[in-house]
């Protein structure tokens, strides 16, 4: 093994192992039900400005599109009516009240002109809160539709120029930074993933947030939902695999993965000793995790073992 000091050679030092992967599994990104919200046209109309497309990402509060209604001009006549009759209620009850002090009229009429009062501020306050709730200017016809939550349009069914019926919900906005994971756990793992478990997609981490308890008869799997911030890879929609870890079995160790080579059938690293470089045959856990493999026995924390030029000590290794 001297010819190997001649090479150029890289080491990694084996790690203890924290966490070992359990499962590796495909799956879809979803928004979680509660992440997802339809932006809701309150009156029928036409859209006169669009200011967002698919894809956007918006603030909360941020204007999504102008509406023009016939409803919110019959609302805005309503409510100046309703202004009138309050302006004629109050001078009413005003003037009953006086007369009532006064002894010259019963103080029922008064009464009467105080409810009278009452629901003529009720009526305005009523018509002021839809105007204001679908932020409509009231005047002109117009309101606006407001993006409740901070996040990014995922849906967009009406454009500048198109009719919207009152209900309708021509944009759905998807929280930032709120995604979930389903994918599908078989059978034989069942009992061995639980929530709170840790869920690995690139170099995003997440969290295992439930695990179905009936499983599929046709695949034969339960229906596993995991918690993902917003990360390289995570897009509402993608399919992607992702990795369940455990807790690592007693004296594991990882390495990276370019360490490990197989040699006379058995899988094998190269140790640094004193006299150079040492072969030692390992047995390797099931699955991988950030291009790191997980080492069950053969090495202890600390080893160093040859990351780059193992193919190259492998060669001389085969030639003697």
């Amino acid at each position: 093994m001297d010819q190997a000091r001649a090479i150029g050679l890289e080491w990694a030092a084996a790690k203890a192992a924290e966490q070992a992967p359990v499962a590796t599994l495909n799956g879809t990104v979803e928004p979680p039900a509660n992440a997802r919200v339809a932006v809701t046209a309150l009156f029928g109309g036409v859209i006169e400005h669009s200011y967002v497309v698919e894809g956007a990402a918006v603030r909360k509060g941020q204007p999504l599109a102008i509406v023009r209604s016939p409803e919110i001009l019959s609302l805005h006549s309503d409510l100046v009516r309703a202004r009138a009759r309050l302006g004629i209620a109050r001078s009413t009850a005003q003037r009953l009240d006086q007369l009532s002090d006064a002894g010259v009229i019963a103080g029922a009429r008064a009464e009467e002109a105080r409810a009278s009062l009452r629901e003529a501020e009720a009526d305005v306050a009523e018509k002021r809160r839809i105007l204001a709730l679908a932020g409509a200017s009231g005047s002109d016809g117009g309101y606006r539709l407001l993006a409740p939550i901070a996040g990014r349009v995922t849906s967009v069914s009406a454009t500048t120029g198109d009719r919207l019926d009152g209900g309708g919900a021509p944009f759905v906005i998807d929280a930032a930074g709120a995604y979930e994971v389903n994918a599908q756990l078989p059978e034989r793992l069942a009992g061995r993933v639980h929530p709170g478990m840790q869920v690995r997609l690139g170099d995003v981490t997440g969290t295992v947030s439930s695990v179905g308890t009936t499983i599929d008869p046709e695949t034969r799997s339960l229906l596993l939902k995991a918690r993902m911030p917003a990360g390289p890879g995570v897009i509402s929609g993608g399919t992607v695999t992702v990795t369940v870890l455990g807790p690592a079995p007693s004296g594991a160790v990882t390495v990276p993965a370019s360490a490990v080579t197989p040699l006379n059938g058995a899988d094998t690293v190269f140790v640094r000793t004193r006299d150079g470089v040492a072969i030692r045959r390992v047995q390797l856990g099931e699955g991988s995790a950030d291009d790191m493999a997980l080492v069950l026995s053969g090495l202890n924390p600390g080893d160093q073992v040859v990351k780059r030029g193992t193919s190259e000590i492998k060669a001389l290794v085969l030639a003697q």
